[in-house]
């Protein structure tokens, strides 16, 4: 419903909108500042260790700051209580696309994807991580991931080329293959549902058209200065509308897949990213279970 309101809504209209919303909950966040209600990073910490979060872990973050409350430090606190959990030997993983609207839109004005430069559109918490000193950010130019931990280049380094986002070597499969996990703070899978489409890239004749009918040529720009050039298909928009993700939640629930937990204030769904792509691939088999039909066909 997201989707085809965002649609059907001149762009011009969905910012003043935007606006509007965020807006309001800064208001609502100077007040519990002003309370004395703010999260310390000790209060973070135990929030994510409490989801199940282990040092050593794998973890691909997506997140609303706004959602989790008014954090002390912000954005810097967040992802510091998230390294500090997983610790020097886990990987921190976060979507850090320059686009947070239809893909079709981006790449059509698109003319280089920098990929030192170009900002994460995806939430002040994303932007923060991309900038560390030690984060290595995927070359893709519609969905790059950025990563800190001792496997950041495994995670990263193939994603350049892919003429699509989620094949089995893009960062949200790898995030599967390694047994990894997904937080989503304050955010759903119907506005974060990046690690779904692993399914679909995955089927070699998938039974919907989730793909644009036209490839799109790109220069990628890497850190060093480089400029190489890509193809890559995008999503299309006709197919993206029809998305329900959400409903998926009590499928991956019934199959204990995805537990539901808090951060702060913010609903924070704990997906186990292995069990979620089988499980996607064994009701599309059977059922026809897809995030277009979450009740099956």
């Amino acid at each position: 419903m997201r989707d085809l309101i965002r649609k059907l809504t001149p762009e011009l209209l969905l910012d003043i909108y935007r606006g509007f919303v965020k807006s309001k909950r800064n208001k609502e966040l100077e007040a519990i500042r002003v309370a004395g209600d703010a999260l310390s990073p000790e209060a973070i910490e135990n929030d994510i260790r409490n989801c199940g979060i282990n040092p050593g872990d794998t973890v691909l973050v997506h997140s609303s700051l706004s959602k989790i409350g008014f954090v002390e430090g912000g954005a810097k606190t967040i992802v510091d209580a998230l390294l500090n959990v997983v610790g020097s030997n886990g990987n921190l993983l976060m979507p850090t696309s320059p686009n947070a609207g239809f893909q079709l839109n981006y790449i059509q004005k698109l003319n280089v994807f920098d990929v030192a430069n170009d900002k994460s559109k995806l939430g002040a918490i994303s932007e923060y991580f991309r900038r560390l000193p030690n984060c290595q950010r995927s070359a893709h130019p519609t969905e790059p991931v950025s990563c800190v931990g001792p496997d950041a280049e495994y995670y990263t380094k193939d994603h350049f080329g892919e003429q699509t986002p989620y094949t089995s070597s893009s960062p949200f499969y790898r995030v599967s293959e390694r047994g990894g996990k997904i937080l989503y703070i304050g955010v759903t899978l119907d506005n974060a549902g990046t690690s779904l489409h692993t399914l679909e890239d995955a089927i070699a004749d998938f039974k919907y058209p989730v793909y644009f009918n036209e490839s799109f040529h790109v220069d990628v720009k890497f850190s060093d200065g480089e400029v190489r050039s890509m193809k890559t298909k995008v999503h299309n928009p006709e197919q993206s509308v029809k998305r329900k993700c959400d409903g998926l939640i009590p499928l991956f629930k019934d199959k204990g897949v995805l537990k539901e937990n808090k951060i702060g204030q913010a609903r924070t769904l704990v997906v186990d990213a292995k069990s979620m792509l089988d499980t996607m691939l064994d009701e599309y088999n059977t059922k026809g279970v897809t995030m277009y039909t979450p009740q099956g066909e």
